[in-house]
């Protein structure tokens, strides 16, 4: 990782708790993808990074808890977005930080966390995330939050607010550039998720 940080402070989350309105309501994280599914290759592909990983989800629990690790599933009803999953992470969490994934983005990068993790530590701010390619296109969901932030995301979602990039941007936070948009594309639709499979 990096200097004065080191895994064991961070715990991985895996976004898998919405209700896949464009994906026709199938549990997004449950799709298949290789030999397992979405969610199961972003825990994959995450776990290295960090310290211990959990998983968000709000259906199917005991098929998502096969995967192995600690399920959480909203503290509020109602699908209130991925801001609700991420405040049960930070309410559940045992580690200083939270490095968070979306389940639909495959591909991205084996060294996210590192760099997020660098980034906050340098500039010495508690939010970090990805923006990608040559636009610097927000990569809001692929995240890295200090548990110092929860009393802030609470009131945030308490007032009705759910976007998640106006959330991390309402305090002091790094923008980590990478330059490999394709490591960031999401599979929103069935379409999408078969162009990704195609490689």
């Amino acid at each position: 990782m990096t200097a004065g940080l080191l895994p064991a402070e961070i715990t991985g989350l895996v976004l898998a708790g919405g209700e896949g309105r464009r994906m026709g309501g199938q549990d997004k994280g449950l799709l298949p993808w290789g030999t397992t599914t979405l969610a199961g290759h972003a825990l994959a592909r995450l776990a290295p990074q960090v310290g211990r990983c959990l998983l968000s989800a709000n259906r199917h629990l005991d098929r998502h808890a096969a995967l192995g690790v600690p399920v959480l599933v909203d503290l509020r009803p109602g699908f209130e977005g991925p801001l609700a999953g991420l405040e049960a992470a930070l309410h559940h969490g045992t580690t200083p930080w939270l490095a968070c994934v979306p389940c639909d983005v495959p591909d991205f990068p084996p060294d996210l966390v590192a760099r997020l993790t660098e980034a906050a530590v340098a500039e010495g701010v508690a939010t970090a995330f990805a923006v990608s390619g040559p636009q610097r296109r927000p990569q809001p969901l692929c995240c890295l939050v200090h548990r110092d932030r929860l009393d802030d995301l609470r009131a945030w979602l308490d007032a009705g607010q759910r976007k998640v990039m106006a959330w991390l941007q309402q305090r002091p936070h790094a923008a980590v550039a990478f330059d490999d948009a394709a490591a960031f594309a999401n599979a929103n639709t069935a379409d999408d998720l078969r162009s990704l499979a195609r490689g």
